[in-house]
């Protein structure tokens, strides 16, 4: 996310604020070696396990994970006559992965004949993250996809006075909020629970984060009883990077406005 995502140089819209130029096309590909143990589990067995993954970081994606084939249990790998082609990468050839009586259709790919541009993807498979049950970093159990050395979390405490409104509706209020900043992505703000002006009812709403990790949500519920559906998150327990917003909502959404200071943030 770091370096292909928003302003990162290897972006669409790189910045300008430096003194150098990047010789290249316009699409940049950079791949680097994840320096430690990725396994992968589909129907209760070990379909990956890896000290020799590589990163690769694409203009305007997140960086995706490849393995080599090698560290691939073959037996679980079948050849279909799916095909895609990538401009920049080559024609991608397609695998399922079938265990017993599950299969993942299509879920690795990879880039037999790659360009010349890319030849380091030649015998490296790719996997569509949530066509398997499980991915383990060493021994912890990561979510969404893998983290992204060129990414940080950073969270701190401010006295910026932060207003949350929907229409003439104050939300939430406070002047003792959290900031987190995450590479590539708008600050968010996050406020303590009695900070909250309005009713909120538990949402059945879930997402996962690689760096915060899983969050529960909550539905706004205004005077007139209009309900503002998914409102707010919340981490109750977060990742050690983003500890400090734990049992802190932030706001974001239709309709939901966050100003900082009196201004739009």
């Amino acid at each position: 996310m770091g370096l292909t995502r928003r302003e990162g140089p290897l972006s669409p819209d790189a910045p300008t604020t430096v003194n150098y130029a990047i010789d290249g096309p316009a699409h940049k590909l950079f791949a680097q070696p994840f320096p430690r143990r990725i396994r992968a589990e589909f129907a209760g067995r070990t379909v990956v396990d890896t000290t020799r993954g590589m990163l690769v970081h694409e203009t305007a994606l997140l960086p995706v994970l490849y393995v080599p084939f090698d560290d691939v249990d073959e037996d679980v790998l079948v050849p279909t006559d799916h095909s895609t082609h990538c401009p920049f990468k080559g024609d991608a050839s397609y695998h399922s992965l079938v265990v017993g009586d599950r299969t993942a259709e299509n879920a690795v790919w990879s880039y037999p004949e790659p360009k010349p541009g890319a030849p380091w993807l030649k015998g490296y498979a790719a996997f569509y993250w949530d066509a398997l049950d499980a991915w383990y970093d060493e021994e912890e159990q990561v979510f969404a996809h893998l983290t992204d050395p060129y990414t940080r979390v950073d969270v701190r405490p401010t006295r910026r006075r932060v207003q949350v409104r929907h229409g003439d509706t104050v939300l939430a209020e406070s002047d003792a909020p959290s900031v987190l900043s995450e590479t590539g992505l708008p600050n968010r703000w996050y406020l303590p629970k009695e900070s909250v002006r309005v009713e909120l009812r538990p949402s059945d709403t879930r997402s996962r984060c690689p760096y915060k990790g899983e969050a529960r949500y909550w539905t706004a519920v205004l005077p007139d009883g209009t309900e503002i559906a998914d409102a707010a998150w919340e981490y109750d327990t977060p990742l050690p990077e983003s500890s400090r917003v734990a049992g802190l909502l932030s706001f974001w959404g239709e309709g939901v406005e966050v100003r900082v200071d009196g201004e739009p943030a």
